[in-house]
């Protein structure tokens, strides 16, 4: 039997082959070893990486986080239509005297928030409607100042709506005739107005004039010409 400690009057061959064995196996091991080495050099650098995220704890993913863009704009938040209404002295009395809860704590007014001044801020628009016919009874712009809000803008014959287009600010009057009934206006002018430095002032106007054969068709008048 041969042995299987290697000693004394053991035939050399299994010797040997141990030898030609560990050789090979010593040769797969290093060919392993190179792999893995320009696998991870392939993969550094200014490569990618294939998949998983990047160590928290790493100089890389700290550097991209604090390239990364932070959003400077914040969505502003919403004011007391309301309040601003009531405790603004060009707000007429006759206006704060109408501007009465419809049901339960609901208020007809009607708000919006957009760029009209070229402020920091947004402007509001705050139209006042009555609660059964949603006719308009004033119209404002407030404009952030410091921290409270000016009112800019005030037109208060109704019916009246006021709106943001495109960075104008377009009011909508109707026009109504004698025994016109208030669902069926003859007509309505549309101004269109910029703001100029400190004010603002009328563009250019529509009169539009409704069809009474028809229904309410709306037939339009000649513009007059752009204020410059």
């Amino acid at each position: 039997m041969r042995g299987l400690t290697g000693g004394a009057g053991v035939d050399p061959e299994p010797s040997e082959a141990r030898r030609t064995f560990q050789a090979a196996f010593t040769a797969v091991a290093v060919l392993a070893a190179l792999a893995l080495l320009v696998s991870a050099c392939g993969t550094s650098g200014t490569g990618t990486r294939d998949e998983g995220p990047a160590h928290a704890g790493s100089s890389v993913a700290g550097a991209v986080a604090s390239a990364s863009p932070v959003p400077s704009d914040s969505p502003q938040p919403a004011v007391n239509a309301v309040r601003l209404i009531q405790d603004d002295p060009k707000v007429s009395a006759t206006v704060k005297r109408g501007l009465k809860p419809c049901s339960a704590d609901e208020y007809p007014v009607d708000v919006s928030y957009g760029k009209l001044t070229g402020g920091p801020a947004d402007d509001i628009v705050v139209n006042v409607l009555t609660c059964g016919d949603a006719i308009g009874m004033g119209a404002y712009v407030y404009r952030e100042r410091g921290s409270r809000y000016e009112n800019v803008f005030a037109s208060e014959e109704p019916p009246v709506y006021a709106e943001i287009d495109r960075g104008d600010l377009v009011v909508t009057k109707q026009v109504y005739e004698k025994d016109d009934p208030v669902s069926n206006p003859s007509g309505e002018d549309v101004i269109t107005y910029r703001w100029k430095g400190t004010r603002f002032a009328e563009a250019f106007s529509t009169r539009n004039e409704y069809s009474k054969a028809v229904g309410g068709g709306a037939t339009k008048a000649p513009a007059p010409e752009p204020d410059n």
